[in-house]
């Protein structure tokens, strides 16, 4: 069987994305598939795999895997890439309205390449000793550093991922540093095992974690810049008395490349 994909990345946090309207290339049980198509050596190589689905009540609907075959929750820079995805193939048009697992997001495509992608709303915020720990469509665990260039994030995400609390379900695990006007952020992604060069639900809980520290307690609207390893995104949100709305994760996301693999039936 031969199936198109397309590759696309947003800030380094990388995707195969398969058009699964017309023809249903992928299962959405077939784990060994999409964990082929995602590996670095022996597939296409990627943090996860999207499909793009219809839905008589949306645009589109989205399908996120982690690499491990699985489906996932909510994947911030994929919402972003898939989105990009549909306006190039004109499935929509500047605007959308889309489905996936965390419930509906709007979004927009800006004419330079950037996208805007509106989170879920964030009711709750665990402040813990050293960390705060929240759910912004993915349960992320957030710990600030003085500097997270000395951090090895891999072993450190990895024993707080698979620590006694976490362990059954996971986490994803964030390390922060506030540098002058903006968050330098490392994230230790569940579902990939290992630290990726972004993770938008990772940056969107960092920034507004960032928002309770104190000093900025009693600022409503905010903008935070953030520094990924892959590159730059923006987080726009509205602080309320119940926790945050308006919530949105913006950067740019881009085609890599397109191509066919084959794949024994």
């Amino acid at each position: 069987m031969e199936i198109p994909f397309y590759k696309y990345q947003g800030t380094g946090n990388d995707f195969v994305i398969i058009d699964n309207r017309a023809h249903p290339y992928v299962s959405l049980t077939d784990h060994k598939l999409v964990e082929r198509l995602c590996d670095r050596k022996f597939g296409v190589g990627a943090d996860g795999l999207m499909l793009l689905q219809n839905n008589p009540d949306y645009d589109f609907e989205m399908v996120y895997f982690n690499a491990d075959g699985y489906e996932g929750s909510m994947c911030g820079n994929g919402g972003r890439c898939i989105v990009a995805f549909a306006h190039f193939l004109g499935a929509i048009g500047e605007e959308c309205r889309f489905i996936a697992v965390d419930g509906p997001h709007d979004a927009k495509v800006l004419s330079d390449g950037w996208v805007e992608l509106k989170m879920v709303d964030v009711a709750e915020v665990e402040e813990g000793e050293g960390f705060y720990f929240l759910d912004t469509g993915s349960p992320h665990y957030v710990a600030f550093a003085p500097d997270v260039a000395e951090i090895d994030v891999v072993e450190q995400g990895r024993a707080i991922r698979y620590s006694e609390r976490f362990k059954a379900e996971g986490t994803n695990v964030n390390f922060v540093q506030a540098d002058a006007n903006q968050l330098i952020v490392a994230t230790y992604e569940r579902g990939v095992e290992d630290e990726t060069l972004s993770c938008g639900t990772g940056v969107t809980a960092a920034a507004l974690a960032a928002s309770l520290q104190s000093g900025q307690a009693n600022e409503k609207e905010g903008i935070t810049d953030i520094q990924a390893k892959g590159g730059k995104l923006q987080i726009k949100f509205t602080k309320t008395d119940n926790g945050f709305e308006n919530v949105w994760l913006c950067g740019p996301a881009t085609q890599v490349f397109q191509g066919t693999i084959s794949i024994e039936a």
